[in-house]
Parts: C-alpha cells; sequence; structure tokens
C-alpha cells in the first residue's frame, strides 16, 4: 500500500523589526529559505504595521495608524488626571508605567496591547487610545475590516495562533506541541522579542547577532516537526526594519516655550520619530507651524505625501500636521520616552533601513513588494493547499 502524501501547511513566521538591512549580508536561515527580498513597509509603527499585514488594507482603509489621538470627547481617561500629583520620579519610571499600563487595561476591559508609555497625566484626559480589541480576535480591527484569521474562522480551517501577549520560548513551544499531529492547516509564529534589543543596542550588536542565532535553532526545531506531518511552506516576513539613532532632537521644549494653550490653541502627541499635532486657533497653528518650518532635523509631511502613503483621514483624527524627524535622529523626549535608545522605525517607509523581509521556501503567488500583499500570499497560499473537499 502506499502511503498517503502528507497535507501541506502553510507556516507563517512573524518577526518583529526583522529589517532587510539586517539580513541581506547574513546567511539567515538561508538554507531553509532560499527565496529572499525586500518588501516595503508602511508608515507608522507597529500598531499600523500588524493591522496592515492582517488585513491586506492600507491604513486609512483599515483605520489603524497610532495609538494615541486627540479626541476628548471620547476619552476614557478622565479619571486620571489626579495621577499627574505624583512626583515624575516616580511616574516617569517605566516599571511603573508598565505596572500602571495592566492596572488600567484590566479596569477598562481593554483586550489589545495597551501602554501609556511617557504621556504626561494633566494631558492624558484629552486623548482617545486606538487598540483597545486585540487586532488578532474578531472585531479587533477599529475599520471593521476582517484579517486573515477572520477568514479562516469563516472558512473552519484549523489554524494554530501565538499569543502575543506570551514570550517567544512559550510560542515556539507551544507551535511544536500544535503540529504535532498534523491538525493544524495554517501556523502563525509571532516572536517580538528582536524589536526590543534593536531598540537597546542597535542593528550592529552581538545581542542581535546571538538573538538571530537563537532564531534559526528554533526554527529549525519548528520545521522538523512540521516536516514529520506535514509538507510546509514556509512564509517569514517582519513589519518594519530598524535606523541606528544617531542624533536626538528636543521638539517639545521648543513648542512648550511658544506659551500657547494645550488644548485651547493645540494639542500634540509627541511619539519617538514624528510630532502630530491638532490646531485649534490660527494663532497655534501659526506659532507651531513657524517653529517646525525652522527645524533642520525633520520636516512637515505634506498632504500628497500622506496621500501617497495611504495614510491620509479625511477627519484627520492622527493630527492636523505632521512633522516627521530625518531618519536616524529621535524625538527626544517625546511622550514616548525621555532617554535616547539605540535604534528606532516609524521614519518614512521608503528609506532603506525601513524595509521589512521576505523569505520563504516556496515560489510565492503573488509576490509581496509591500506589507498589504501578505495578506493575498497567506490566504492564496492556504487555498491552493486545500484539497476540494475542503473547500466550502
Amino acid at each position: 500500500m502506499i502511503a498517503s502524501r502528507k497535507p501541506p501547511l502553510t507556516l507563517c513566521v512573524f518577526i518583529d523589526a526583522l529589517g532587510w538591512e539586517i539580513v541581506r549580508n547574513r546567511p539567515f536561515l538561508q538554507d531553509a529559505l532560499p527565496i529572499r527580498t525586500p518588501i516595503e513597509t508602511v508608515f507608522g509603527y507597529s500598531c499600523t504595521c500588524g493591522p496592515t499585514i492582517l488585513t491586506g488594507k492600507m491604513p486609512r482603509d483599515h483605520g489603524h495608524l497610532a495609538f494615541w489621538s486627540y479626541a476628548p470627547e471620547r476619552s476614557p481617561f478622565t479619571d486620571m488626571t489626579m495621577l499627574a500629583a505624583l512626583p515624575k520620579t516616580l511616574t516617569s519610571r517605566s516599571r511603573v508605567r508598565r505596572l500602571l499600563s495592566r492596572w488600567v487595561a484590566r479596569q477598562r476591559g481593554f483586550t489589545g496591547y495597551f501602554q501609556l508609555y511617557n504621556l504626561p497625566f494633566d494631558r492624558i484626559h484629552l486623548f482617545d487610545y486606538l487598540e483597545k480589541k486585540d487586532i488578532y480576535q474578531p472585531g479587533g480591527i477599529v475599520g471593521g475590516a476582517p484579517t486573515i484569521f477572520d477568514w479562516l474562522r469563516h472558512e473552519n480551517i484549523p489554524f494554530f495562533l501565538s499569543d502575543w501577549r506570551a514570550s517567544e520560548e512559550r510560542n515556539v513551544e507551544h507551535l511544536i506541541d500544535a503540529l504535532d499531529g498534523g491538525r493544524p492547516r495554517f501556523a502563525y509564529l509571532y516572536l517580538a522579542a528582536l524589536d526590543s534589543l534593536l531598540h537597546a543596542h542597535g542593528t550592529a550588536s552581538n545581542a542581535v547577532q546571538q538573538h538571530l542565532s537563537w532564531y534559526e535553532t528554533q526554527l529549525s526545531r519548528v520545521l522538523a516537526m512540521a516536516r514529520r506531518w506535514y509538507e510546509p511552506r514556509v512564509f517569514l516576513f517582519s513589519d518594519h526594519g530598524m535606523t541606528d539613532v544617531h542624533n536626538t532632537c528636543d521638539l517639545v521644549s521648543r513648542i512648550e516655550r511658544l506659551r500657547l494653550g494645550f488644548g485651547v490653541d493645540y494639542a500634540a502627541m509627541y511619539d519617538a520619530t514624528m510630532a502630530r499635532f491638532w490646531f485649534l486657533t490660527e494663532r497655534g497653528r501659526d506659532a507651531i507651524t513657524e517653529v517646525l518650518q525652522t527645524e533642520p532635523r525633520g520636516h512637515i509631511v505634506t498632504d500628497a505625501q500622506l496621500r501617497a502613503w495611504e495614510v491620509d483621514f479625511d477627519d484627520r483624527r492622527y493630527g492636523d500636521l505632521f512633522f516627521l524627524l530625518d531618519p536616524g535622529v529621535l524625538l527626544c523626549p517625546s511622550y514616548m520616552g525621555e532617554t535616547p535608545v539605540a535604534g528606532m522605525h516609524g521614519y518614512a517607509p521608503g528609506h532603506e533601513t525601513a524595509r521589512a523581509t521576505f523569505a520563504t521556501n516556496v515560489t510565492p503567488a503573488p509576490t509581496p513588494r509591500r506589507l498589504d500583499d501578505l495578506y493575498a500570499v497567506m490566504q492564496h497560499d492556504i487555498i491552493a493547499s486545500l484539497r476540494p473537499e475542503e473547500v466550502c
């Protein structure tokens, strides 16, 4: 009797911040995944990239661009201004902020990724937070777009999904356990620790190289189990790259010296690589624009560029004006942190260090060129692998 052919497995490996410039000259998994190419990221941060990968849509269509937006009328944080009375030596500590973030998320029923970062408590009541729901679960995309996992659920295709809250070690072990027996037809391994290492140490550090070696060892284990039960079709990809930081820009102090009223003349969100402004008076608009036009380490993003990047929201929910820093320049201090880091992402998506990585052991159809192409790659591979009786 001829043994039955092993079923295909669509195995997706997501590695946060694994930029093309990091792997292009390294033999990272080259034997296992010989087909490798850069893919263009999108404007924004991981909270923009993730929904783009999962839905196959660009930010203006799926609705995710930044965690925080000026929205005093719907802010869920109006009761938190009292925390501004606490000493900053306490509230600025990252550990305190992390613990407080967990408490706030539990109290408000947030299931998505939530961090208070360094947002001042005397201003937090003016802002709303985007990712209140888990983007990997039904209803998690604010614009209502279905994700690849929504499609899998609808089609009753068995799949494995890593827990983004869990450690990389646990997610690897859970995947290996899930594959043992050959039930899932689609698996999504979530690996996020590289991003933190790159922020802390930069792209050329030994810590990064050691972690890439760890990935190779662990993915070899995953592939060994997958090959035992399946014919695995592997798609490894990232969301963005990482740029080494060489300079800082204290834009916050320059804006504060204007003596405009925050929440009266303007509002601002100071992200790590950009500042976003909402103008409440013409006085605020004119004064801030004048300052930004004299800052040599960045530039005001034009409406035409926002349209080209497909982050032009008609309601201006994420800002009336974006000021983007040059690659390698860190906004510091910012509402994301007060101390410099070695690496950062969130610059212009066309910059070479911003490019993400795609690697596979098959010839993908279609070939991805940008993050929003990955949805079609995953879906097409699953459909192509199903037996006729499995297609609904």
